[in-house]
């Protein structure tokens, strides 16, 4: 009876460790699940939320000082620049030179992620999603992406059934999949692997997983060769080497626009 009696707040002890672990392990479930909740309330991809919050370069932005950027001689050198044949809002730049700077001003002004639906289509400008780095990169070059994809749309539903079954110009031209169908058709469809670094050049359009994610790749480059992207996924850093990163979503589309394949009735400058 005295053994039993001693063993009893050892026992106690064990079976208040117990409890106290049991606890943490729910509060650590809790906290995970909130935060998961969270980010899919608030439209992140998830899958690329891993390493998209901070960068491999600073603050400021990837930078051949940082030594995170391949430097831009070699690759003009190595990498030589595709140059569109069309400058559509006649500025004196070809239109992919026009998408990657209105793509990086988007990226630079890191507008809050926001995939809401807004009457008339157009978000706040301090708002937007990845969609809205790409319709603001093509109005830099003079294109007004939204009335472009609005009459394509109503032109041919068909090609766009699967991915805006009720078309809705009030969100038609922020959907990816409906991007990835118009850009399909409106542009050459180009290699899907990363390592083929020069068949990725500035101002082509890639997509991942159909209707994930898309966004305007840069005309920077790792020091290895690999396209940086411009897109928005709520990340900090908006110019990134997301290609490079362990676990980047699947990219199903490349493509470079193509202003000759456009119908004129589906042509659309920007006003």
């Amino acid at each position: 009876m005295a053994r039993h009696e001693g063993n009893g707040p050892r026992r106690n002890d064990a079976k208040r460790a117990i409890c106290a672990a049991l606890v943490i392990v729910l509060l650590a479930a809790f906290v995970a699940g909130g935060v998961f909740s969270i980010r899919q309330l608030g439209g992140l991809p998830w899958e690329a939320m891993g390493r998209a919050v901070v960068s491999t370069a600073k603050d400021g932005g990837p930078s051949e000082s940082d030594g995170t950027v391949m430097p831009r001689a070699e690759v003009e050198k190595d990498y030589p620049k595709v140059v569109s044949p069309v400058d559509y809002n006649s500025n004196g730049a070809d239109d992919y030179t026009d998408i990657v700077k209105g793509a990086r001003a988007d990226a630079e002004a890191a507008p809050t992620y926001d995939d809401g639906y807004y009457q008339g289509g157009y978000p706040p400008d301090d708002r937007g999603a990845c969609t809205d780095l790409v319709w603001r990169a093509f109005r830099a070059a003079g294109y007004d992406l939204k009335a472009m994809v609005d009459a394509d749309v109503a032109a041919d539903p068909a090609s766009y059934h699967a991915v805006a079954s009720k078309p809705d110009p009030n969100i038609d031209f922020r959907r990816t999949g409906v991007l990835d169908v118009f850009f399909a058709k409106y542009g050459q469809s180009l290699t899907l692997d990363p390592a083929d670094h020069e068949a990725w050049q500035g101002g082509d359009i890639i997509v991942f997983r159909h209707v994930k994610h898309i966004g305007v790749v840069s005309d920077k480059r790792d020091r290895n060769g690999v396209a940086y992207i411009l897109h928005n996924m709520g990340q900090r850093q908006r110019e990134n080497d997301y290609l490079t990163f362990r676990t980047h979503m699947t990219v199903t589309g490349h493509y470079r626009f193509d202003a000759s394949k456009v119908p004129e009735s589906v042509l659309k400058a920007w006003r």
